[in-house]
């Protein structure tokens, strides 16, 4: 099969239609009837010479034939748009969309340059638009791996492979306890880890049992996937859990929250960088990754 430029508008509404789980749901994107799209979809079969889905009042749903050509199709729409960045970048021209995914609660993070990468990044770039997602952890680094993301920024207990990754800065995190706790009150030299046991936890969905074991802490009572429910948790008075610094910062200093065995128990995790492995980087996102790179170094040398 030969791509025509009529090929390319019913594949992109196939892709439309994918991504927003059926036809009803896609016609907001595409500004065309339901009908009108079910149209498209026929003759991209037809075309084809394959069932691309299911449709009817079961619902939508891909074939496995259709799921492997919407792959292909992302994949070719990805290689249109870097052939485009490419052509522009010779030009000396630096346009296109980039994809940046990032996991929640670093804004307020000064450790956290990013701000600084992005103002550098539009000065250099200014032509670039630029999409900035929030994800889970391991979504992230799915979604940058599969391609649906360019690169991402977070801090990830658990890497898959695949993934270049380079290291931007360090995030560390202590327990708390809000107000109304029974241990909120309790001095810090009566403190002990196996006061903590009797407590319930709130826990990260994506830490695995022995992430939550290395502390030895109470029972997990509670499970977030991001650290802004986690707060309101701790917040609470009921639960004990541990929260980055700088997010707890603002409601210590109002006497809602309190860190508890900060010296003891902590840890630090690490923020990286992540891009696909292996794959033809744009220039695009070179000097995106160079100017994070560049405004966290600055940190180190501040510091």
């Amino acid at each position: 099969m030969r791509l025509a430029g009529s090929d390319l508008r019913l594949l992109q509404v196939f892709d439309a239609v994918v991504r927003n789980g059926g036809f009803s749901a896609a016609e907001a994107e595409l500004n065309i009837a339901s009908s009108t799209i079910s149209n498209h979809m026929t003759a991209l079969e037809q075309r084809l010479g394959i069932k691309l889905c299911q449709r009817g009042r079961v619902g939508f749903a891909l074939t496995e034939k259709g799921r492997r050509v919407h792959e292909a199709v992302r994949r070719l729409f990805r290689g249109i748009a870097d052939f485009e960045t490419d052509t522009d970048a010779l030009r000396g021209r630096l346009t296109g969309e980039l994809k940046v995914a990032l996991v929640d609660s670093v804004a307020g993070d000064p450790n956290c340059r990013l701000t600084d990468a992005i103002r550098a990044f539009k000065t250099l770039a200014p032509d670039v638009s630029l999409s900035l997602v929030q994800e889970r952890p391991q979504e992230l680094q799915a979604r940058v791996h599969d391609g649906t993301y360019h690169c991402g920024i977070g801090s990830f207990p658990h890497t898959i492979s695949g993934l270049d990754r380079t290291p931007l800065y360090d995030e560390r995190h202590e327990l708390y306890v809000g107000v109304g706790h029974p241990l909120f009150e309790v001095p810090e030299d009566e403190l002990n880890s196996a006061m903590l046991r009797r407590h319930a936890m709130v826990r990260r969905a994506y830490w695995r049992e022995q992430d939550h074991k290395r502390f030895n802490l109470g029972p997990v009572e509670a499970t977030v996937h991001q650290i802004e429910p986690q707060l309101m948790l701790v917040l609470s008075g009921r639960f004990v859990g541990f929260l980055p610094e700088h997010v707890a910062a603002p409601y210590v200093a109002d006497g809602e929250l309190r860190p508890i065995l900060g010296e003891e128990i902590n840890y630090v995790c690490g923020f990286e960088f992540l891009s696909r492995q292996g794959h033809r980087i744009t220039q695009v996102l070179q000097e995106f990754r160079r100017c994070c790179i560049a405004a966290h170094e600055s940190i180190s040398r501040s510091d």
